[in-house]
């Protein structure tokens, strides 16, 4: 019995002076990126794991070194590396390979797998596709991904569009940015990336073209976007970027284009690192210029019933019968559709596109492990135009989101508020409208209208008999009396009440 014991304490000491532990990262060679889901297997074994969310593994080798550790990554050469001594901060790198066929994402399921294991169709645009884009940001590169497509409502407004929903404002489309939902709660649509995320702190960004009502709700009925940030542990230094370069149109001339971005993250020790982004984009939006007759084209602004494009305020109109109104026989004047004069868009919408982007995080290890506590705060401001069933200018539209996450490689909770703040948007139809009506009532241009058009017809009060085109002319300079004009205060204080 003693002898048994003894060679059973013998043993597990064997065992024990056997057990090699190693720890460390697996990472892009040439990036810098955590790689996750990167195998790691003893050569010779069938002793191995898998990287988690930030690249990082932990592996016991029932072995003494040297040995040889076999790791690999879909898209990746597959590596050796040699083990010597047993490790607690290994970094491994992987270099790309021309043949990738395959990625590890984790959108599709909310764990991460690889494309090939996902149930739907999935998307990832990585750092190094980010590095590469020739588009003038990372979002507008996500045009280049499959079954994707982007509409550009204006420099700073980007829909995302999937399943052949092509709309500005995509409704069933949900764009989460580090899990929180970045959708405006007033406009029940995502701005694009106009308060969304720096581009120096995208790590990843995943598409899922298809429905995923399943997993996300009704709201990501025609797809869903997924942008993560970089971890301050993983990604610490100071970063920044300035792109400036010529927009360049007929109807506003050549204009300058600024964009500025910095990013600063730094681990005080294993448990607590913070960062911080920064961003700032300028230029010249679009200007819209064509005021062609949209019911009559062809027609210039001698139609009574004119209804110009990027024409705000003639769509109020009224049909005026003036053999009625002035008691003559049917037939004698005849009567005519009438819209009031309205204000071009130029006048009422300062194309000048901003987008400010900030934020703040704090992540706290707190058992030096992978659990971590995150709080993360996002502000975005920014000024664009809408297109929808008006033209709305966005100005000064502020979105802020605010983060508590506790997660580890098993769970996650998340609790996150946002606010919105529309500032001094409009539409700029119906400011066109309340103008108009600011300095003289409709009802009351219509009568004036109306009766200027019959005196100048049967001649009144000069004797001489108006055809139809002067009398309208006339009628509609008369009822025009005390317009506001375009860029004179008292134009711009009736703007700023309505």
């Amino acid at each position: 019995m003693k002898r048994f014991i003894l060679g059973t304490l013998m043993l597990m000491g064997v065992f024990a002076y056997s057990q090699t532990q190693l720890s460390g990262s697996v990472v892009d060679d040439e990036t810098g990126e955590p790689l996750i889901g990167a195998t790691i297997l003893v050569d010779g074994t069938t002793t191995g794991t898998t990287t988690d969310f930030d690249g990082e593994f932990s592996l016991s080798v029932p072995s003494n070194p040297p040995f040889d550790l076999i790791v690999s990554y879909t898209g990746y050469a597959t590596r050796t590396f040699a083990v010597t001594e047993a490790a607690d901060d290994l970094r491994i790198g992987l270099q790309f390979s021309a043949t990738s066929l395959d990625e590890v994402v984790i959108g599709a399921s909310r764990t991460p797998e690889r494309v090939f294991e996902s149930p739907v169709s999935i998307e990832r645009f990585g750092l190094r596709e980010i590095k590469n884009t020739s588009a003038e940001s990372f979002y507008g590169g996500l045009q280049n991904l499959k079954g994707v497509d982007i509409n550009t409502n204006s420099l700073t407004f980007q829909s995302i569009n999937t399943r052949g929903f092509a709309t500005f404002a995509n409704t069933r489309f949900m764009q989460l940015v580090d899990g929180m939902d970045n959708t405006a709660p007033g406009l029940n649509f995502v701005l694009g990336n106009l308060v969304g995320m720096s581009e120096l702190e995208v790590q990843s960004v995943e598409i899922l073209p298809g429905a995923s009502s399943a997993l996300y709700g009704a709201g990501a009925f025609n797809g869903i976007l997924f942008m993560r940030s970089k971890s301050p542990f993983d990604f610490q230094g100071i970063s920044a970027y300035f792109k400036t370069g010529i927009t360049s149109q007929e109807a506003a001339g050549d204009n300058n284009y600024y964009d500025f971005g910095v990013r600063a993250a730094h681990a005080f020790n294993d448990k607590l690192a913070v960062k911080a982004n920064f961003s700032f984009l300028k230029g010249e939006d679009w200007h819209a210029n064509s005021t062609e007759d949209l019911f009559n084209p062809g027609a210039d602004r001698t139609n009574p019933a004119y209804d110009g494009l990027n024409v705000y305020g003639d769509e109020v109109s009224t049909p005026l019968n003036f053999d009625a109104l002035a008691g003559l026989p049917s037939g004698t004047l005849g009567s005519a559709l009438v819209g009031r004069t309205g204000y071009n868009e130029r006048d009422l919408v300062n194309y000048g596109a901003e987008s400010v982007k900030s934020d703040f995080s704090v992540y706290y290890r707190p058992f030096a492990d992978d659990f971590e506590i995150i709080y993360n705060g996002r502000v975005g401001r920014g000024n664009t135009i809408y297109q929808g069933a008006n033209r709305y200018a966005i100005r000064n539209f502020i979105l802020q989101q605010h983060k508590i996450e506790f997660r580890n490689n098993n769970f996650f909770v998340r609790g996150y508020i946002t606010s919105e703040n529309a500032g001094d948007s409009y539409d700029s139809r119906y400011a066109a409208i309340n103008v108009n009506n600011a300095w003289k009532e409709n009802t009351q241009w219509f009568t004036e209208y109306a009766q200027t058009y019959i005196g100048a017809r049967l001649g009144v009060g000069t004797g001489v008999l108006a055809d139809d085109a002067t009398a309208h002319a006339v009628a509609r300079q008369v009822a025009d009396t005390g317009r506001l004009i375009p860029g004179t205060p008292q134009f711009q204080s009736a703007f700023n009440r309505v």
